[in-house]
């Protein structure tokens, strides 16, 4: 499709009120798209079409009808949750097309969950079934599940795409989407989203504001509402989308296969969690080719000042002049998008260049279509700049709930907000700073508090030969408060050297005097969730207890 085709079909979709989530695909063709454009290409093989080799729009509806029909076939009917417990993008993705087509809510979970916690947690979605590959049925073998269909994967791309049923009509408020939370902070939570409001966002901001033509790397796992959003935007937008099955921080070799991604399919665009970029802070990237990226999209956690520096530095930008027109130079771009899998979409946004230095965990600014405020939790008021608060929100984006549990779901919501567990300042001019997840913040009295998020960022600007870092800090066996800083040491650093003195600077007065120890560990000496993010709560309990490294 040129330009001016591409446009049409944006402003068709804009156009139409009945677009959202679970129809993306079918209204795309509807709309005028060409079955020869771009559709997703995957690393894994599809039905026999080759890994790495693009599916075309019309290919990518087939693979989906073909499933929608076989589930259809056996049992799965409109408004049936159905777990998706898979390794590839490929098969969740498919999957979750191919229930959205057919009216049911699939549950898309992450493939490294493990089997006893994923036992579990299909257990109190109470559905109709899940789909499986044979890893994930192996995992769940021992556990008993009680399902009426337990489908597998492989075989779902058998059916007869001409047997698949008419597309289910969606209402803007009908769920649409189970997906999980990192469980960070407790056991996965189920996070329910609407056909309208997982794809607000990209009605609202995306589709209006988009370039053509874009090559996009998605390195979000498929699972998360990031990766359906990141994938219906590049639907949309007519762009070529490329899903990586092996995400960052959460595979062996990540932050190699990462950059071997980038080589090889050369993107415009890469999107990731704050976990993918701390990976490739492992590597000279100097020494990659990384010519074609002219953007870093982060969202989940805020990205770290140390991590961003290094990839703004790699890739390159297009600047206009007036004797050459429109040429590359050295340095990308690095949007910065804090969010959640109960925001949908991330709230905020911050652009980060060569020549930008607002940082110090800075969001930036939220979108239009979000109304942000500070709470003082205590009173219910709204705090003043400069004064850390409790972020709560407003959005066309946010999710629904939490399935089965109506406890949680009213316990986030304040004063006709949903609290998101972040805390926040803003500045006099209007952008806001992270502080840390208010789990994770510890009052030290007096008015001080030891933000653990901060402090982190802070430590990897103070100590250039530290890749990562976490700041443990609690209470101990005697009622003390303590703080555990765990460095992750970057290739060549010396183990031996000693960076209290460092770190207590970047931790202020009042939090160094809880100072315990700084010590260097291992990747394997941290507790991490599926995808990648450090479990804080579990590795508080290790070290309060006295169990961490010495």
């Amino acid at each position: 499709m040129d330009a001016s085709e591409v446009r049409g079909v944006r402003a068709a979709l804009l156009g139409d009120p009945e677009v959202g989530a679970g129809n993306v695909l079918p209204k795309l063709i509807e709309h005028g798209a060409g079955l020869d454009g771009p559709g997703i290409t995957f690393d894994v093989d599809v039905d026999g079409h080759p890994a790495w080799e693009p599916l075309t729009l019309g290919a990518l509806r087939e693979r989906v009808a073909a499933r929608a029909a076989w589930l259809r076939q056996r049992g799965v009917r409109p408004r049936d949750p159905m777990a998706v417990y898979v390794t590839s993008s490929a098969d969740c993705l498919l999957n979750f097309m191919a229930l959205t087509w057919l009216g049911a809510i699939p549950a898309l979970m992450n493939g490294g969950l493990p089997g006893a916690v994923a036992a579990d947690y299909i257990g109190r979605l109470r559905g109709a079934g899940v789909i499986t590959d044979s890893a994930h049925r192996q995992a769940l073998s021992e556990h008993g599940l009680d399902v009426a269909i337990h489908a597998d994967a492989a075989e779902a791309g058998t059916g007869d795409p001409a047997q698949a049923p008419a597309c289910y009509r969606h209402h803007p408020d009908d769920p649409v989407a189970i997906t999980h939370s990192s469980g960070t902070t407790r056991v996965p939570a189920a996070v329910v989203h609407s056909h309208g409001s997982l794809f607000a966002a990209i009605r609202l901001v995306h589709l209006e504001s988009a370039r053509a033509p874009e090559r996009t790397l998605c390195v979000f796992p498929a699972a998360h509402a990031a990766g359906i959003i990141s994938t219906q935007l590049a639907l949309c937008n007519r762009h070529e989308h490329m899903f990586l099955s092996a995400q960052g921080g959460h595979f062996n070799r990540s932050g190699e296969a990462v950059l071997e991604a980038i080589e090889r399919w050369r993107p415009t665009g890469v999107y990731g969690f704050a976990v993918t970029w701390a990976e490739l802070a492992r590597f000279d990237l100097s020494t990659r080719d990384l010519s074609s990226v002219r953007l870093w999209f982060n969202t989940g956690d805020c990205a770290h000042e140390a991590h961003v520096r290094r990839l703004v530095g790699a890739g390159t930008h297009v600047v206009y002049t007036r004797e050459h027109g429109p040429t590359l130079a050295p340095g990308s771009k690095f949007i910065d998008g804090i969010g959640s899998t109960e925001m949908g979409h991330s709230a905020f946004r911050v652009v980060h260049s060569t020549s930008t230095s607002r940082y110090g965990r800075c969001v930036g600014k939220p979108y239009p279509f979000a109304d942000v405020v500070l709470f003082n939790i205590e009173d219910g008021t709204e705090v003043p700049a400069g004064q850390v608060g409790h972020v709560g929100l407003k959005s066309p984006t946010l999710a629904l709930g939490y399935w089965n549990d109506s406890v949680n779901t009213y316990r986030t919501r304040f004063r006709g907000y949903y609290l998101t567990g972040d805390l926040m300042y803003r500045d006099e001019d209007g952008y806001y700073y992270h502080v840390d997840r208010a789990i994770d913040a510890v009052d030290l009295g007096g008015g001080n508090w030891l933000y653990t998020s901060m402090s982190e960022e802070r430590i990897l600007v103070r100590c250039p030969d530290v890749r990562d870092c976490t700041v443990i800090a609690g209470r101990d066996s005697g009622g003390a408060i303590v703080t555990d800083v765990l460095l992750q040491l970057a290739a060549g650093a010396r183990d031996d050297a000693n960076r209290t003195a460092a770190v207590r600077q970047a931790l202020g007065e009042p939090a160094a005097a809880t100072l315990r120890r700084v010590v260097a560990v291992r990747d394997e000496d941290l507790v991490v969730g599926p995808t990648g993010k450090v479990r804080k709560f579990l590795m508080r309990e290790r070290h309060l207890a006295g169990a961490g490294s010495s």
